[in-house]
């Protein structure tokens, strides 16, 4: 008999872990590797942030906070959201996690029982199908294309619900493939969730302020108010505010929701780091143009990788609204042979071959659910990204 759970079996491993980990490994051995394989700002967090912090530890600020987190942080959380997203919450709705992750696993365990079924839009962030199976549910997957710009159409969403539905999972802008939802995308899904009230809506709005040109992000309940009695908003500060080691998500919802998520988490972590909170309470109510200084960044880069690598042979790749991904898709060089004699039969020996062969490490896009594609972050300065592109382009031009 295995010691270890039999649930174990159902889950695998993280993909996007994994290939940085890859890439630490060749560069510990001597090799020049860039890496565009992890999902992470690399700007620092803003020095009134770390003041913020500093000021904690000054003041003591290092004892147990409450499960939920400190009082002013859920404040600040519940006026961010009447401020940028015009939904109404009060602090006892609001729920903070060590990370956004920790959120959307709370909220699974606390809702989901043996059969359950949670809809999520392929290509998906690579941890939603397996928290969801670690806590007993079915993930439903409802694939989308290239062609509607990887964006899940309503009479798909229609189609996919069930009587055993527990909730849609909603990712806007996306990771991997920085697609977003209009106003009128997103009513047309809303429209769909309201001729099904018992189905629960999980939104992800990790990206919402990483959003480019004139498009303007939109949450479910903004769009749909009368979904508020049974949607979980999720959001954090880890990549508006460069604060991904700092590991502060945070959700609101529901009371019975909030409160089950809650217990969890009583018996689980505890609060989240003290001194982490407070920064963030600076983050929500301090100066906001740090934002704006980074998106406007992001957007460069964005067009810049898109442009080279639609210049690749063989590559399509899709003009993202937001976050800071693009996800390629390499269609047209499936059962082409590399250099190394090695096909190309999957995204995944593309990705592969594109590491060992030119040291660029991207993620392959079956891990998220839909390829022949892959998944670059343009999370890294412009340099690196050219040189990457170029290493991307050559690489494709020697597939026969």
């Amino acid at each position: 008999m295995s010691f270890l759970a039999k649930s174990l079996a159902r889950v695998k491993p993280s993909a996007t872990i994994a290939v940085t980990q890859k890439a630490r490994d060749l560069k510990a051995q001597g090799r020049d590797v860039i890496s565009l394989s992890v999902g992470e700002p690399d700007f620092d967090t803003p020095d009134n942030i770390k003041k913020a912090a500093i000021d904690a530890i000054n003041r003591g600020e290092t004892k147990y906070t409450p499960v939920a987190g400190i009082v002013p942080l859920r404040e600040a959380i519940a006026t961010k959201f009447k401020r940028e997203n015009n939904l109404d919450y009060k602090a006892s709705q609001v729920i903070v996690g060590t990370g956004g992750k920790q959120v959307l696993f709370n909220a699974f365990a606390a809702t989901l029982n043996p059969g359950d079924e949670v809809i999520i839009t392929a290509p998906y962030w690579v941890s939603y199908p397996e928290m969801v199976l670690m806590s007993g549910g079915e993930p439903v997957i409802v694939m989308t294309s290239i062609e509607k710009q990887f964006k899940l159409q309503p009479e798909d969403l229609e189609r996919a619900i069930t009587p055993k539905t527990k909730w849609v999972m909603l990712n806007s802008p996306s990771n991997p493939s920085g697609a977003a939802y209009t106003r009128a995308e997103m009513k047309a899904l809303t429209d769909v969730l309201m001729r099904h009230p018992d189905v629960w809506v999980l939104t992800d709005d990790i990206y919402e302020h990483l959003v480019y040109g004139d498009f303007k992000f939109v949450t479910p309940v903004e769009v749909e108010p009368n979904l508020w009695n049974r949607t979980l908003t999720m959001n954090g500060v880890s990549k508006s505010y460069a604060m991904t080691g700092w590991r502060i998500g945070y959700a609101a919802g529901p009371d019975v929701l909030i409160k089950a998520m809650d217990m969890i988490q009583g018996q689980q972590t505890s609060g989240a780091c003290s001194i982490a909170q407070w920064a963030s309470v600076e983050a929500l109510n301090g100066p906001q143009d740090f934002i704006g200084q980074s998106r406007k960044v992001f957007e460069g880069r964005r067009d810049l990788v898109v442009s080279m690598l639609n210049q690749a042979s063989g590559l399509k790749c899709p003009t993202p609204e937001g976050a800071f991904y693009v996800y390629p898709s390499i269609a047209e060089l499936i059962g082409k042979k590399a250099p190394s004699g090695k096909v190309i039969m999957t995204d995944e020996d593309f990705v592969t071959e594109l590491l060992e062969s030119e040291g660029v490490a991207a993620v392959h896009g079956s891990a998220f659910g839909l390829g022949p594609n892959f998944r670059i972050s343009y999370a890294t300065s412009n340099d690196l990204l050219e040189k990457a592109c170029a290493k991307i382009q050559g690489f494709c031009a020697s597939l026969r």
